[in-house]
């Protein structure tokens, strides 16, 4: 009898850690997944793009294989070489994060400079003499590429938020922030794309009036939502990308930027936590915007020549 009581007590233990641990996982899951908030954002707002001008009816389609092809990228590949980069290369992760940063930057800025100075669309409108398969293979293509820089930017945000040294909870909180971000774009990507089609078919063949109401007014608002997920992605992709610029930089010994954004926040912020977070996040994105800013010359009168010389048929396009 003691020893049946002894073995229950071992499985009450062991299931009480297992709990601890999932609680680890969760926590741990839930800080990576919320840093990396700006590139899932902006991810949600570039993807339905790729599918304007193509058949209704392949929509979802398209956007699945963008999500499945999203799904492989981050378990399969970025996933092992973000915890093989933190077991033998960890010193290589700010350097990473601060790259990424600077992409992040670079986007942003951009797409605040194409506001202030109008540019002709190049990409998904262009192609319209294309057969409707061609096009959609191009559209695929093209996605699953932005997918893969912003995915391998979310999981190495995500994997620099983890605390936790043990690997299994590294591993299965990155494997947790990958499906669970992934779910999220593309059931978004999924919801937003087909707005539209539900609010018509509700405005036609509405039952009740309130019914063919709201459908009308999904319709004419769904421009304006895109415009706003547009808008608060570009502000997202600056917070984020600035505040890894300035962390990285004072985890790399220059201190000035980090110490001047949080005295002033410290300073101005009183003793309210939220608006001190409001000033550092203002400034973080203040900062991403002038670096940003200065990071669209190199790269397109530098980087972007360069690399078409180099790979003229791979070669990155500005936006």
């Amino acid at each position: 009898m003691s020893g049946l009581l002894a073995l229950l007590d071992d499985v009450a233990a062991i299931v009480k850690l297992s709990a601890a641990q999932l609680d680890d996982i969760a926590a741990q899951a839930s800080k990576a997944g919320a840093k990396a908030a700006g590139v899932v954002i902006d991810d949600a707002a570039v993807t339905p793009k790729y599918v304007t001008g193509l058949p209704a009816a392949r929509e979802l389609p398209i956007v699945w294989k963008i999500a499945r092809a999203s799904f492989f990228n981050k378990l399969v590949i970025l996933l092992p070489a973000a915890l093989l980069l933190d077991a033998f290369l960890p010193w290589l992760l700010t350097p990473l994060l601060m790259i990424g940063g600077a992409y992040l930057c670079f986007e942003g800025a951009e797409k605040v400079w194409h506001l202030i100075v109008p540019h002709k669309e190049h990409g998904p409108q262009q192609a319209e003499t294309l057969d409707a398969a061609h096009l959609e293979e191009q559209r695929v293509k093209g996605a699953i590429k932005t997918d893969f820089i912003l995915s391998a930017e979310i999981m190495t945000i995500s994997l620099s938020q983890i605390d936790s040294d043990v690997f299994w909870i590294k591993l299965a909180a990155l494997g947790a922030v990958a499906i669970g971000i992934t779910a999220l774009v593309y059931g978004a990507v999924a919801l937003l794309v087909k707005a539209d089609d539900a609010g018509l078919l509700m405005a036609k063949q509405g039952r009740l009036a309130t019914t063919r109401q709201l459908g009308r007014a999904i319709v004419k608002a769904m421009p304006s939502v895109m415009v706003a997920i547009a808008t608060i992605g570009t502000i997202a992709m600056l917070w984020v990308g600035g505040s890894i610029i300035v962390h990285g930089l004072h985890d790399l010994g220059w201190h000035l930027p980090y110490e001047t954004i949080k005295h002033v926040a410290e300073d101005y912020g009183g003793t309210s936590g939220f608006v001190k977070w409001a000033i550092t996040a203002g400034l973080d994105g203040l900062l991403g915007l002038v670096f940003g800013l200065l990071l669209i010359p190199v790269v397109t009168k530098g980087l972007v020549p360069v690399m078409g010389r180099l790979f003229p048929e791979k070669s990155p396009q500005p936006h």
